[in-house]
């Protein structure tokens, strides 16, 4: 492999030998040291006679250096029978620092779709083999090539990756609700090798049979404290009674992540402190009306959990707090209140749930659903349900998140929009201004 200050390997900076070994499926995780610090590098790696495509990356800016900008995407949720994945070739035409996936990277189910993309095997995958396969047909898709060719990618896993709905050692609770914890782990272990093996996760990162370490903290300079969450290995079984969700008892993250997040967040020196996290945090009631109905895979389903993160960085006093989500393809801006049923309660923060790249089909600016929610929770400040994927542009006394939106996925060459851009200033917790 080597590494170049040019796209035409003039001025090659490093070389390395990585070994591709059968029993990791042949990836490498090249771990490359001595480069310069917020430097743009070139890349590619030979092989028996052939060399690959060559890829862009940048390196993070020095810890503490002083920044003016900053500009990341966030994306999730890419169903390979659901759709193509054109929102990621406009994406690598984007100029991004980095890019956050938040999981649904491939998606475990059968299934063939209606529109000549069925997956690879055609039935449900359990196996390491099966789930290398099912890598090696998302990752042979051009687009998402050409992504991961533009820029660096942090990524995290939700559900998908293994199984609907996971919960720590669980499977999904309308599946084999009495199977042995076990059975699942040994599926856990299969899905976590192989999502390592397809991701560009540092060895630090790589799996001891059905553990994997998920949650980590990056630095931007002094712009930006970076928090990539596991919300699904430490969280107790999704309830299947919602009277239940305050159970203080209950956990999203964990003891441990839990008391690590509110420690980095109650000490950082970041202009931006945002989590990167899997399902929405924010309060979504689902039903019009009096009546109220809550979804119980999301945060709403660990309502006393996420009462005590909001509590947690309200009382350190952490500003410019931001929260990036994927899982429910569709996108929502949104204020985070200390107390969602109290309209004068304090705002910690503002939420960004991102859309799908593909996942639910083409999609439409609005439905029913988000009607209600627009309705019936007042701290949500936009709704639209196409698919693509946000790009964050942060600065020192702002920071705005651009929708772009593609207008369909059932076939290629679909352009791309900015649906909406969203507003926060600096030291003004919520949002600020909604460009719809």
């Amino acid at each position: 492999m080597g590494d170049a200050e040019d796209e035409g390997f003039a001025r090659i900076v490093r070389r390395g030998v990585e070994r591709a070994r059968a029993e990791e499926a042949h990836s490498v995780h090249a771990e490359v040291k001595g480069l310069r610090a917020d430097r743009v590098y070139w890349y590619r790696f030979r092989a028996a006679g052939q060399i690959s495509p060559v890829g862009r990356t940048r390196t993070a800016p020095a810890r503490g250096a002083a920044l003016n900008a900053l500009t990341f995407a966030f994306a999730s949720c890419q169903s390979f029978p659901a759709g193509h994945f054109t929102a990621f070739e406009h994406m690598a035409r984007e100029d991004l620092d980095v890019v956050v996936h938040l999981g649904d990277y491939i998606y475990e189910s059968g299934g063939a779709g209606s529109i000549g993309r069925a997956h690879l095997p055609a039935a449900e995958v359990f196996s390491l083999a099966d789930y290398r396969v099912r890598y090696g047909q998302y990752k042979a898709d051009p687009a998402l090539q050409a992504a991961h060719a533009a820029a660096p990618w942090i990524v995290a896993p939700d559900d998908h990756e293994v199984e609907n709905n996971w919960a720590g050692d669980h499977s999904q609770p309308d599946d084999e609700p009495d199977q042995d914890p076990e059975v699942f782990r040994r599926r856990r272990a299969a899905a976590y090798q192989a999502y390592w093996e397809n991701m560009p996760l540092r060895r630090s990162s790589m799996p001891d049979g059905p553990e994997m370490q998920v949650f980590r903290r990056l630095a931007f300079g002094d712009m930006l404290q970076l928090n990539v969450l596991d919300t699904r290995r430490y969280r107790d079984r999704q309830l299947q009674d919602p009277a239940g969700r305050w159970d203080a008892q209950r956990q999203m993250l964990g003891a441990e992540q839990e008391a690590w997040l509110l420690e980095g967040l109650g000490a950082s020196a970041a202009r931006w402190n945002v989590l990167a996290n899997q399902v929405f945090s924010f309060e979504a009631d689902h039903e019009a009306g009096e009546a109220v109905r809550y979804g119980m895979d999301t945060w709403d389903g660990y309502a006393a959990a996420r009462q005590r993160l909001f509590d947690g960085v309200h009382r350190r006093g952490v500003e410019n707090f931001l929260v990036v989500t994927g899982d429910a393809h569709r996108s929502v801006a949104a204020d985070l209140k200390l107390d969602f049923s109290d309209d004068t309660s304090p705002v910690v923060g503002a939420e960004f749930l991102g859309t799908s790249i593909s996942s639910g089909g083409n999609g439409s600016d609005s439905d029913a659903l988000g009607k209600v929610w627009l309705e019936e929770n007042p701290h949500m400040r936009f709704h639209n349900k196409q698919r693509g994927y946000q790009v964050c542009h942060l600065g020192r006394d702002a920071m705005r998140t651009e929708y772009k939106v593609v207008p369909y996925v059932d076939r290629p060459g679909a352009p791309i929009e900015t649906r909406a851009s969203i507003h926060v200033e600096s030291g003004r917790p919520g949002i600020a201004q909604v460009e719809d």
